[in-house]
């Protein structure tokens, strides 16, 4: 007589399989495993390409998070409906999320890029998402339970444990793997292929005996089907992203750079100054940038200047500027992303713009985010600068918000020389006053005195140049130039003179009368009871 140990043989209703039932559960939770660190991908991609496009990272990520979550709850009770043909029905919900997951990314970016609007889509995708992920489980529950129908809560255990380790696995893989190696239009292609293939594998494999034969076929066929659309999109993804940054664009780009931080767009024909975008936004326009670095540097240099440092100001605009005064002895750039500075140091139409500046012996540059760079006594060296021009990310980003809070205002007084100058660009003034007006409000928290002024077309080269600007963004298909540049230029504990030094070169568009016409008109701007930023509570829309 034989006998057939329980380890050997499914105990009775469960299903007959073409392996032991303990491989069985084992492929099982494998497969909750792939589809998990799958399904993470397919959220984070969201997220991230959102902020990118849209930006606001935290708006951009709660709506996601949200929505998605929202509707995975709806997808488990629509999973019900499904469990009499849960292997049939686990199948179809791996290819529709290998379908929708892995081109997700390519059809948000096509959103923005030709219809120049991605909201809509991007809440769209989050549910069809958050449906198809949150039915996952209930129909992989009726399978496992399908080998060995024993320790319920065991069970329920092992499949929650397996999920929440193969989302750890995708959450980490997509930022440090898959998007600096792959991007993030390909990332997604590629996890859709993995999808396709674990759910396609564990139902035409482990659970064939429970397909019919036409099942069998058209799983099978739609596989198949799935996998070359997403290997074709794979292919011409490179087509795609240029015919899209054109679509953005126009047709004037000359260089795309994917950096480790951020996307680098150069447009521009012929000789004409180049204009950068970063991450789809406009930061500098070639043939109007010096209105801006000449106010943003010129008034910062009344006093001792032998010694500045410039936070942000990859692309050596700013140092150009600095670099017009011979007494400058050394000039510090901290610039998180070594990819613009090299791009600043060898694409010839931007470093003619910015003059070369990165080939000045005077010149040292630090990649590093310039917070943690002003939080380390080794490297910030208290009184060590007589100028600190922070040239960084506009504070009604979330990104940038750090930037402009009061204890990022307070290091840097710990690094100013006793009559040191700290200027800011706090973003435009006209719309959105209050973010200006906050700013200043910030660094008088953090202890500095304030001389707030801006540059706009008004007061340089007249309206109609700034009339002409917005054309030429318009024509682009981008945001249109600003209406004007805020600045202030601060001091710890006084407010510093706004004037233009004695030995300031000659400049194109800055004058002492329109400095103090641009003080006089901001000031009439103010705002008051305006509460300061900081970390843990920041102000900025």
């Amino acid at each position: 007589m034989i006998d057939h140990s329980p380890l050997l043989s499914p105990p009775p209703g469960a299903l007959p399989l073409p392996v032991r039932p303990d491989a069985g559960r084992f492929l099982v939770l494998l497969a909750v495993f792939i589809c998990a660190a799958c399904g993470l991908v397919y959220e984070l991609e969201l997220v991230a390409l959102a902020s990118y496009l849209i930006g606001d990272s935290v708006t951009q990520a709660s709506v996601v998070l949200s929505v998605m979550v929202f509707a995975m709850g709806v997808g488990s009770l629509l999973a019900k409906h499904l469990r009499c043909r849960a292997a049939f029905g686990f199948g179809v919900l791996e290819l529709a999320l290998a379908a929708i997951g892995g081109g997700s990314a390519m059809v948000l970016y096509a959103s923005f890029a030709w219809l120049g609007e991605s909201h809509t889509a991007l809440v769209a995708f989050s549910l069809a998402i958050g449906v198809l992920i949150g039915a996952e489980i209930p129909l992989l529950m009726s399978l496992i339970q399908r080998i060995s129908r024993r320790d319920a809560e065991g069970t329920v255990a092992d499949l929650f444990a397996a999920d929440y380790v193969g989302a750890l696995v995708g959450g980490l893989a997509f930022p440090f793997l898959l998007l600096p190696w792959l991007g993030q239009i390909t990332s997604g292609l590629l996890t859709g292929a993995v999808n396709a293939v674990a759910g396609g594998l564990l139902v035409l494999g482990l659970f064939r005996r429970e397909l019919t034969a036409r099942s069998r076929r058209w799983l099978l066929v739609a596989n198949g089907l799935v996998l070359l659309l997403l290997g074709t999109a794979a292919v011409l993804v490179d087509d795609f992203e240029r015919a899209a940054r054109e679509a953005v664009y126009g047709d004037r780009v000359r260089v795309a750079v994917q950096t480790d931080v951020q996307e680098v767009v150069l447009t521009g024909e012929g000789s004409e100054p180049p204009d950068i975008f970063l991450d789809g936004r406009l930061r500098v326009s070639g043939h109007d940038e010096y209105r801006y670095h000449e106010a943003l540097v010129h008034p910062a240099m009344l006093g001792p200047h032998a010694r500045v440092l410039i936070l942000g100001g990859g692309d050596g605009l700013a140092a150009r500027e600095v670099l017009r005064y011979a007494d400058v002895d050394s000039v510090t750039v901290v610039e998180l992303d070594p990819g613009l500075v090299d791009l600043a140091r060898t694409d010839p139409a931007l470093s003619e713009l910015n003059d070369h500046a990165y080939g000045d012996p005077r010149v040292r540059v630090v990649h590093e985010d310039a917070f943690a760079w002003l939080r380390d006594p080794g490297r910030a060296v208290p009184g060590a600068y007589d100028v600190v021009i922070a040239d960084l990310p506009d504070p009604g980003s979330t990104e940038g918000a750090k930037f402009y809070s009061q204890e990022f205002y307070g290091l840097v007084a710990g690094i100013l020389a006793p009559e040191g100058r700290l200027v800011v660009h706090a973003g435009p003034l006209e719309g959105r006053g209050e973010t200006y007006w906050t700013v200043e409000s910030t660094l008088r928290a953090a202890g500095y005195g304030t001389s707030p002024y801006r540059v706009g077309p008004e007061s340089t080269d007249g309206a109609e140049a700034g009339g002409e600007l917005n054309e030429h963004f318009d024509a682009l298909g981008a945001e249109s130039a600003p209406e004007d540049w805020g600045l202030l230029l601060a001091s710890p504990g006084r407010s510093p003179h706004l004037d233009l030094p004695p030995d300031a070169p000659a400049l194109r568009s800055l004058t002492r009368e329109v400095l103090a016409a641009d003080a006089k008109a901001t000031t009439s701007t103010r705002l008051t009871g305006m509460p300061p930023s900081t970390l843990v509570h920041p102000r900025y829309e």
